[in-house]
Order: structure tokens, then sequence, then C-alpha cells
């Protein structure tokens, strides 16, 4: 109860003012979708796999509460720095971090009762493998959630990019485009793998959203845009005249927002939920 009278935070306090970061937006509709299902009964120990800069490790590990203890797992030195000097101005205590691969889980074997991790399966190597080393921390009856986007996403732009290469007749830039295209998760696909690492998937919940943007000029101009999409899309078009075709993907999404009074890229996403199970073809011994 003591944390319940510290002194008002101050909004002019360089730590709090350094610690208090917009989240992108994407990862923010990703993690309240997470939020809003994630199981928080009886869990004392969980793991946020691929947590980076502290979301949402250090929002579940509050609302886990103080007896819980929450472990966040990233390979990104400087995003850990980050997320441990969030947890100091904001008074969390029951979270550590680990700088690590999330294929080797610097914890025991069935410690876990909860892992999550929020659009991480996005970024790993190898799924099985993070899978598989889930599943070797996974308690008995232990939780797993993850949320993703799914295959379509932004489906709408890709359209745009798909019509701007033909025109140029780039074969292999709309080849390397499928092949970008088709590596999203799907909810099958994530089932399968979640079975065959030992987890019985026991909740699925799908829902799609917009990202809305004026024109395709505000849209390629977007911060975390130019973060987390645009190397993927030069490495599409690849050794061809990149200036000149931005500059035409720009201009062909700006006639779509004209027509359409906006600019609007849909993204489908899933929450998926497991629980620890023998994995298929094992056997009990």
């Amino acid at each position: 109860m003591d944390e319940l009278l510290l002194p008002p935070i101050d909004w002019n306090d360089p730590a709090v003012v350094d610690t208090y970061d917009e989240l992108p937006l994407w990862s923010a509709l990703f993690g309240a979708l997470l939020l809003r299902h994630v199981p928080l009964r009886s869990v004392q120990v969980a793991v946020d796999i691929g947590c980076g800069t502290g979301f949402p490790l250090l929002e579940l590990a509050q609302r886990l509460g103080p007896s819980a203890q929450v472990y966040g797992i990233d390979p990104w030195a400087a995003a850990l720095t980050r997320a441990e000097r969030k947890a100091r101005a904001w008074g969390v205590r029951n979270v550590t971090l680990f700088e690590a691969d999330a294929a080797s889980i610097p914890l025991p074997d069935a410690a876990v009762d909860l892992i999550v991790s929020n659009l991480g399966v996005n970024n790993v190597s190898d799924l099985a493998a993070v899978l598989r080393e889930c599943r070797r921390v996974a308690r008995p009856e232990a939780r797993i959630a993850l949320t993703t986007n799914l295959m379509g996403h932004m489906r709408e732009f890709y359209a745009v990019l798909a019509g701007v290469l033909a025109a140029h007749g780039a074969a292999e830039a709309l080849a390397r485009l499928e092949a970008h295209i088709a590596h999203r998760a799907t909810v099958a696909g994530l089932q399968a793998a979640l079975r065959m690492a030992g987890f019985a998937v026991t909740h699925v919940f799908e829902d799609e959203t917009q990202l809305r943007f004026a024109s395709g000029s505000a849209l390629l101009a977007h911060s975390f845009i130019r973060l987390g999409f645009l190397p993927a899309w030069l490495d599409v078009i690849g050794p061809l005249p990149q200036r000149a075709l931005l500059s035409e993907l720009e201009a062909a999404l700006n006639e779509l927002a004209t027509r359409e009074g906006e600019l609007r890229l849909s993204v489908p996403m899933a929450y998926i939920e497991g629980r620890s199970s023998e994995p298929e073809g094992s056997a009990r011994v």
C-alpha cells in the first residue's frame, strides 16, 4: 500500500519524460489485443518473448501484480536498456530482463506459467525452435499467448505496388513481392506450429482494423513505416531505379487516396492462445 502514498508523478521530470515514449501504433494495436485476452489468474512466473523497449512487458507485470515475476527476453540490448529505465521510473520491481535469443531462454525447465509474445513470431529466424524452447520452460497447463498480423495485411498497398512493378515489366521484383506477401503468418500455420511444439490451441480470436492516412505521401513519410516496412519494400524493388519507382508508387497511392477520400490499409490480426500438452507424436513413458 505504500506505493499508493508516493508523491504524484512530475511530468516535467526528465526521467519520466525520457521513459514516456509514444508507442508505435503498430505494436500498440496488437498489444491491446493481447492484453484484452491474456489469462491473468494464477500466474506466478511469466515471460515476454521479444519484449523490446518494454511493451507489453511492463504493463503485463503491473496487471499481474508484485507477487508475480515477469521476465523479458530480447537480443536487442539498446531496447532492454530503455525498458530498464522505464521499469525504474514507474517503480515496476517484478521485472527481470535478459539479453538473449528466444531459442535459448535462460530459465530452467518447467518454470513458467505464462508465455506471451506481441508480434514476436514475426521476428524470429526459427519459429519451431522458439516454440520448442517455450514448451521446455512451460509448466504443466501453462499458457502461451501470441499476437500477429496475418496474410493479407496492407493488401491495398501491395496491390498498388504490384501495379507499379507490372507497368515496368519487373517480373523478378513481382516474384519477390509475391514471396514477401506469402511469408506472413496464417492462423492455421500458427496452430500447427504450436501443436508440433507441444501446445494445445485453446483460443483463437481474429480481428481486422485499418491504418488510415490522408495520402500516400503521408504513409511513406511516416516514421514507423520508414523504420519497420520500407527496408523490406526496397528489397522487393531490388536493383531497379528505386527513387523513380518510389515516386511512381507515391503518385499511385495518392491517386487511390484521392479517389477513396483517404488511404485505408487493412490489417488482419490474430490472438492465439495455447496450453502446454504433449507434443504430437510423443508418448508418455
